[in-house]
């Protein structure tokens, strides 16, 4: 119900260790934060994009994540690792659609659950979204942020019903 939508892109070496990664929705916040920083100082590259909550309101939430998405992707093929090897891979997506982007791509439901690049993408994404979040948190005390991250929870529900919704509420979602 607030903030941005936050999007990765990872490419992982063959090497990288396969069996610490996971679906970020099952882990701790603080696996979530080691596991970030091993992936950032492991991966061949990765990027983070993002669609502002004005994004979403003006696209909706379904396009404004593949923007978010195609800058991730946009991000990590812009590295030079990314553009030497943008002709040798297909790009895997969770969930049932594909942003616009010039190489070959599948979307795959709970592919955050089953393919390593892409539940390394989640934990980044997770990661970044959460932190910023908690930036949010100190500008607009009031509002929880650093407790709810921005979703429809009781407390966040109570503190727009008493403030009103905050500079970074979707205002294209009901509360």
């Amino acid at each position: 119900m607030a903030g941005p939508v936050c999007a990765a892109a990872v490419i992982i070496p063959n090497d990288f260790p396969l069996n610490t990664l996971d679906d970020s929705k099952k882990m701790s916040a603080a696996k979530r934060e080691r596991l970030k920083d091993s992936i950032c100082i492991d991966a061949l590259a990765w990027g983070i994009g993002w669609a502002s909550a004005a994004e979403i309101d003006e696209l909706n939430i379904h396009n404004a994540t593949l923007l978010a998405m195609k800058r991730a992707f946009e991000i990590v093929f812009n590295t030079s690792v990314g553009s030497r090897i943008s002709k040798k891979i297909r790009v895997i997506v969770d969930g049932k659609f594909v942003p616009e982007i010039p190489v070959p791509s599948e979307a795959l439901i709970k592919a955050d659950t089953k393919v390593p690049a892409v539940m390394a993408a989640s934990i980044l994404a997770k990661t970044a979204r959460d932190r910023l979040m908690e930036y949010y948190a100190l500008f607009y005390p009031e509002y929880g942020y650093e407790k709810h991250k921005g979703y429809p929870t009781k407390i966040h529900k109570e503190a727009l019903a008493k403030w009103g919704p905050s500079p970074i509420q979707r205002m294209s979602y009901s509360f």
